[in-house]
């Protein structure tokens, strides 16, 4: 009895993992370009190898923010083309930088096209997420981001962001809300609003 239990489980993996297929990059663009307003928790793995933890905020097109957790509490901001870092635990000013010059500056545009020329660097499926590589064709120095979608419904699971510097950070998301309402100050990059 238990024998056929297992098998029959294993069936049943087996044809979850058959349902699953690559999706093609009209289908991300197509996904990407319906989302409007997200949130979702996230977890940051950033380049030396640390946790962070936190919420994330959309609201296409671009504007993004994350709010840190503590210890961190830090906040990083894109909103009217630019940038905000802030790191409470520094006594310097916000570092800003314009939106463009990072691989973000792709999931946030106003129309995601990721079958333009040179744009899509890698586009694979592992077996159960479809996983697409794009870099802004025209400043491939600025950096890439690898994204990773599951489908059925698609949505966005991951991101890992390699800057031009060759630092990479992972952004693996929790279920993403769509559709919410977010008040504007929330992307306010002039100067850094309070948690």
């Amino acid at each position: 009895m238990k024998q056929i239990a297992y098998a029959f489980a294993l069936t049943l993996c087996s044809s979850a993992a058959w349902a699953a297929e690559k999706l093609s990059l009209n289908d991300v663009s197509q996904y990407l370009n319906g989302i409007s307003t997200a949130t979702a928790p996230f977890s940051q793995i950033n380049d030396d190898g640390s946790l962070s933890t936190g919420k994330l905020y959309m609201h296409r097109p671009g504007r993004m923010r994350f709010e840190y957790d503590p210890p961190t509490k830090g906040v990083v901001i894109a909103g009217a083309g630019a940038v905000l870092i802030q790191d409470p635990k520094s006594n310097q000013p916000p570092e800003t930088y314009p939106l463009k010059r990072t691989p973000l500056s792709l999931i946030l545009a106003r129309n995601v096209n990721l079958a333009r020329a040179n744009m899509v660097v890698g586009h694979g499926f592992d077996g159960t997420s479809t996983i697409v590589r794009a870099q802004d064709p025209k400043n491939p120095e600025y950096g890439s981001i690898e994204m990773m979608f599951t489908d059925n419904p698609v949505e966005l699971r991951k991101w890992v962001i390699q800057d031009g510097s060759g630092g990479q950070t992972t952004v693996i998301l929790g279920g993403l809300t769509t559709g919410v309402k977010l008040p504007s100050n929330l992307f306010n990059t002039s100067t850094a609003p309070s948690r």
